[in-house]
Order: structure tokens, then C-alpha cells, then sequence
């Protein structure tokens, strides 16, 4: 995997400046510009850049997905979506109340939307990038009271819901290289329109559904699919929460899957097929006296005839989780881009994206951590930050063997072992692996 770096922006002075801020905002985990800079010099080149006008959205996510796409060649990715809003409510009297920010949570707040599809190996879950970032806001006048049943009759295009399946037709377009493609959303984007137009032979779809459809027959989905009988049991180690009381526990979950054939409605568009005919998946736990017990009905265009199948969507499915640390990273537990003292919604929105895209080599350095195969250091870290990591292993090294770092200057988690004991990892490969939290702190350090 090669340096995840802009390629492509207006002139080289822009390229070197985007590049520059890159660097910083990985190396010092950080969303304060000021902060950011050595000096006021510096922190002035990044208000420019973030203002400048010859550097659009558009151009920062086209050198994203250019990062993407370099990363996946031939390979079978997962493609995760989601939808989180930034909320700037608590600098609303400083931010200029321009077109690039709206009202946000029902009218009770001010800020953006960002829906990224984040890409990766579905093998080894090794993060790849972004191959779409969709960012938008509503107008100060939205009002989201209930709406008449006339709503249905808007076309798709112009819904705020045309998200799902906009993100999922570029990045068919962006990964055309990539050897199979599996899309996976939450309920939201269990939309008819999107299992018409976005399957094709290598590209497909993995949906938690929404609606309890009718099927052929009149039967309903969800009681459909739990009369079907059960083609076998997996157990799954499930953490405690003790904020909500939760307690660790084994979970033993039951599978049932069929081929299922869903219809239009009234409502949907004309030139689309009638009927479109997919599998459903269930996964319920089965597990005594357990409170909100596992129960999820997937969707799907890939073809489900025998448990492992069944199983591999399921397992898939679970990667979900992963962009959902995406935007904990971003916001509250990371960069926090809601704290950010930019002024113009326009900046912020651009350092969003630069963010997403250094959040990437956070991943990278947990899923290298663990896999056995080697991950190219430059994938994170450029020369010079290496030699600094040498030198920073020369002290963290005890004098033990189990204190050695014992990985070669060829593999990247040489510097990730470095990264973490800076963090607060004690170093025995017997403890349980660093986390992100840890790489965070490493980072800061």
C-alpha cells in the first residue's frame, strides 16, 4: 500500500500546502489550526488554503477517492455507508450564516451532513479509503414537520434519502477496477429504487431492512423469513457496557435465510422493474432472559443458498461498526470538528474531509497490527518520521526479550509498536492488542 497523499489540485503550490496539512493533522491529532502551525505564518497558509476558492470539496474528495482507488486494484471490497451530522450549534453565533451550513436535528441546531462510503479488503478489512463523500446541508427554512402523503410522489432524485443510492452509483464508477463489491447499509437505505438500479454481476448489495414488505402471496416479510426453518447456530462473544448495564455475555445466534421476490409500489417509478427478487437473512439470539436480544433481517442481492454463505453476510454486516469509529474519531472522541474555531462553514466542511481522509491511517495501523502479513511503513509514515520512530524504539525497548520490539524496519507494525507504548500500551505481545484510543494518544505524544 503506497502514501496516502493529495495528487491532483490547481496548482502545486495548492498540492504541496493540502498535502502539508494532511501531515500535521495525523501527526498532531489535533483540530485547532493554531495548533496545527509551528507560527502565525503558517497557521494563515492553512486559513487561506481552506478558504481558497481554486480548492473545492469536489477536489479534495476527487484526491480521496484517487487514494481509494490506487489502494484496491483487483480486489473484493466492502463498501460501508453511512450518514453523520456535524453539529456546530455551540459556535452559531460566530459562524457566518452562509449557504454551506443549515439547520440540523429537527430544526434545533445549525451545522452539515456527511455520508462517506468507506472502503475496505473483505478478507482482511484493511482500510482502502473513501471511494465517495457526499456532504450537504439543509436550508435555515427546513422544517421537518410531518409530511403529507403528496411527499411519495417526489421523485427519488430529489429526496434527501437519493443519498444512499447516489453514493452507491459512484462508487460503482469509482471502483469499476475492484474484482467484487459489497455495499453495506443500515435500515435507511432499505430503499426499492436502490435494489433496481445498483446490482450487477460483480456489485452488490447487504442491507438491514426497514419495512416489513408484502411479498408474493400476500405473506409479510419479517414473519416469512422467522417460519423459515433454522439452517444452524453460531455463538458470539458479546462485551459488557456498564454505563447502560449491560453485562458480558455468550450469545448463540440462529440463522434462517430464503430467496424472497419484493414489488413496487404505487409510488415508484414507472421504467423500473416490477418486481425484484433477492435474499433475506435472519439472525436472531436465541439465548435465555437477555434484554433487547440480537435480531437483525438482511437484505441481499448476493445469491444465499447454504449457511457459510449466510454466515459471510452476517460476519460482513458486522463491519458496520467500523464507520460508525469513523465518526467517533472525527467528533467527540478524537478531532472533535465540532469544537472547531473556523469561522466559515465552508473551511470547516473542507477540514472535515481532510480529517476523514488522515482517519484512514488510524485504521491502517490497527488492522496491520493484525494481520500476519507485512504492510509497507510509507503507507503511514514518511522517512523522516521513521527515523524519529527508530529513535523513539531505542528507548522504549526494555531489556528483556518480551520488551524488544520484535518487528522489522520492512513492516509497519515495527512503528506501530512505538506508536502504542507512547500511548500507554506495556508492550507484551501477550496483552491484549492497542486500540485506537491508544494509536490517538501515541500520535499526540
Amino acid at each position: 500500500m503506497q502514501t496516502r497523499h493529495f495528487e491532483d489540485l490547481k496548482d502545486k503550490r495548492l498540492l504541496n500546502r493540502g498535502n502539508s496539512i494532511l501531515n500535521r493533522l495525523f501527526a498532531k491529532s489535533i483540530y485547532s489550526i493554531r495548533q496545527l502551525a509551528s507560527n502565525d505564518s503558517e497557521a494563515k497558509g492553512i486559513y487561506r488554503f481552506l478558504q481558497n476558492e481554486n480548492v473545492s470539496e469536489d477536489d479534495i474528495i476527487k484526491n480521496m477517492t484517487l487514494n481509494c482507488v490506487n489502494a484496491v486494484g483487483n480486489k473484493s471490497v466492502l463498501c460501508i455507508q453511512d450518514t453523520s451530522e456535524i453539529n456546530l450549534c455551540n459556535h452559531k453565533n460566530r459562524i457566518k450564516k452562509d449557504d454551506s451550513i443549515g439547520t440540523i436535528q429537527d430544526s434545533f441546531g445549525i451545522g452539515f451532513f456527511i455520508h462517506p462510503s468507506f472502503v475496505l479488503d473483505s478478507e482482511t478489512l484493511m482500510p482502502y479509503g473513501f471511494s465517495d463523500v457526499k456532504v450537504w446541508n439543509r436550508s435555515y427554512e427546513f422544517d421537518k414537520k410531518p409530511r403529507s402523503h403528496r411527499y411519495n410522489l417526489v421523485p427519488t432524485q430529489e429526496k434527501e434519502s437519493y443519498k444512499w443510492i447516489e453514493s452507491s452509483l459512484n462508487t460503482k464508477k469509482v471502483l469499476e477496477q475492484a474484482k467484487e463489491i459489497i455495499i453495506i447499509q443500515d435500515r435507511e437505505g432499505d430503499i426499492y429504487e436502490q435494489f433496481c438500479l445498483i446490482p450487477d454481476k460483480k456489485t452488490h448489495l447487504l442491507i438491514r431492512a426497514k419495512t416489513n414488505r408484502i411479498l408474493q402471496g400476500k405473506q409479510k416479510l419479517f414473519e416469512y423469513l422467522s417460519n423459515q426453518p433454522s439452517q444452524g447456530t453460531y455463538t458470539i462473544e458479546l462485551d459488557g457496557d456498564r454505563r447502560k448495564n449491560i453485562k458480558k455475555r455468550t450469545a448463540t445466534i440462529e440463522v434462517r435465510f430464503s430467496e424472497v421476490t419484493i414489488s413496487a409500489n404505487q409510488y415508484t417509478n414507472k421504467t423500473l422493474p416490477e418486481k425484484v427478487t433477492l435474499y433475506a437473512i435472519e439472525a436472531k439470539e436465541v439465548s435465555q432472559d437477555v434484554e433487547n436480544p440480537i435480531h437483525w433481517r438482511l437484505l441481499t442481492t448476493k445469491k444465499v443458498e447454504d449457511f457459510e454463505t449466510a454466515l459471510l453476510c452476517i460476519e460482513w454486516y458486522t463491519c458496520r461498526w467500523i464507520i460508525e469509529e469513523v465518526f467517533r474519531i472525527l467528533k467527540r472522541e478524537g478531532f472533535n470538528i465540532e469544537a472547531s474555531e473556523l469561522s466559515q462553514g465552508k473551511a470547516i466542511r473542507k477540514l472535515c474531509l481532510m480529517m476523514l481522509e488522515t482517519i484512514i491511517k488510524l485504521f491502517i495501523m490497527q488492522i496491520a497490527y493484525d494481520i500476519t502479513e507485512e504492510t509497507e511503513p510509507r503507507s503511514c509514515f514518511n522517512e523522516e518520521e521513521i527515523e524519529c520512530l527508530e529513535m523513539q524504539i531505542r528507548q522504549l525497548e526494555g531489556r528483556t526479550e518480551k520488551l524488544k520490539n520484535p518487528y522489522n524496519r520492512s513492516d509497519l507494525k515495527r512503528y506501530i509498536w512505538a506508536i502504542a507504548r507512547l500511548g500507554g500500551w506495556k508492550g507484551y505481545l501477550s496483552e491484549r492488542k492497542p486500540g485506537i484510543t491508544t494509536f490517538w494518544i501515541g500520535l499526540q505524544k
